[in-house]
């Protein structure tokens, strides 16, 4: 079964999807962008389980239920900032969406939404990010037996929502 990928402008919050995917920082305690709406939206039972992870390394992912949103599950990822990761920042990257894709399989996902992880507050040029995004997605897809039917790349603005169908095809 081949896998949809499609892009939508909108919260990420509101989906009804298996797995939500946490644009997060290393202490998992919440912070801003997509990171503190899906905190907010969750509810305060997210925040207890983030305490008790123990924070996330860069490029790597943790896993939480999902509380008061209509996911199952919250995969949380932390993007590497731009700059500052000598020269290993689309490597990192790329396995932010690698491992949480790994994560939703062994989850049993249908369905799994990105947000436009690393171009907020980790200064990610956007076009790149989103090239990256869709590129390693893709990949992974060609590469895996996968029982995902659904990835949805959620965007905010309409910026990244071009910048992201860009890439679609």
């Amino acid at each position: 079964m081949k896998t949809k990928i499609t892009v939508i402008q909108g919260d990420i919050t509101k989906l009804k999807v298996d797995v939500i995917v946490n644009a997060a920082n290393k202490t998992l305690l919440g912070g801003g962008g997509v990171d503190g709406a899906i905190h907010r939206a969750a509810g305060s039972g997210l925040l207890e389980e983030c305490k008790t992870l123990g924070g996330c390394e860069t490029g790597d992912t943790k896993v939480t239920k999902a509380y008061n949103l209509q996911a199952k599950y919250i995969v949380h990822t932390v993007a590497s900032v731009y700059g500052k990761e000598g020269g290993h920042e689309r490597e990192l990257l790329s396995s932010c969406y690698t491992k949480s894709m790994e994560i939703a399989d062994q989850l049993g996902a249908k369905s799994i939404a990105f947000p436009c992880i690393g171009a907020g507050a980790f200064h990610y040029p956007h076009n790149e990010a989103a090239k990256i995004a869709i590129e390693t997605v893709k990949r992974y897809l060609v590469e895996n037996e996968t029982g995902l039917e659904e990835v949805i790349f959620v965007t905010f603005s309409e910026i990244d929502y071009i910048l992201y169908k860009q890439y679609e095809l």
